[in-house]
């Protein structure tokens, strides 16, 4: 269900990386939630490093809407960049897995195998 690799780079320049990588394949970046920074600053003592990044291609987002509005919940699509025991991650939930557990819709499949072709490809290349 996930895909998840480890990097060599730092959790700053794998987030750099990302970025990049999601622009390259026609994705843009809604927004990018710095959970790690948004904890500690609510006083919590968290050790790691979490920025996740919501990203979208708007003419695979629509062909998913136009099938089933109620999957807008499963929108867009979310990518991390993690530390975990000194070690930086990339990962993503799998969008064929998540929506098939939601929806058994031709078009759907398709568009979620041609995503995750996508985004597997975009974490890769910020590893």
């Amino acid at each position: 269900m996930y895909y998840i690799v480890e990097t060599g780079k730092s959790f700053d320049q794998a987030s750099t990386d990302l970025d990049a990588a999601v622009k390259r394949r026609g994705f843009g970046v809604l927004h990018v939630h710095d959970l790690g920074a948004t904890l500690r600053s609510k006083g919590i003592a968290f050790e790691e490093d979490c920025r996740i990044f919501e990203v979208c291609n708007p003419t695979q987002a629509a062909r998913v809407l136009a099938a089933d509005m109620r999957l807008n919940m499963a929108l867009p699509c979310r990518i991390s960049v993690f530390t975990e025991k000194g070690r930086t991650m990339i990962g993503l939930i799998r969008p064929v897995e998540m929506l098939l557990a939601l929806s058994q819709d031709p078009e759907i499949v398709q568009v979620a195998r041609e995503v995750e072709a996508l985004t597997i490809q975009m974490v890769d290349e910020a590893k």
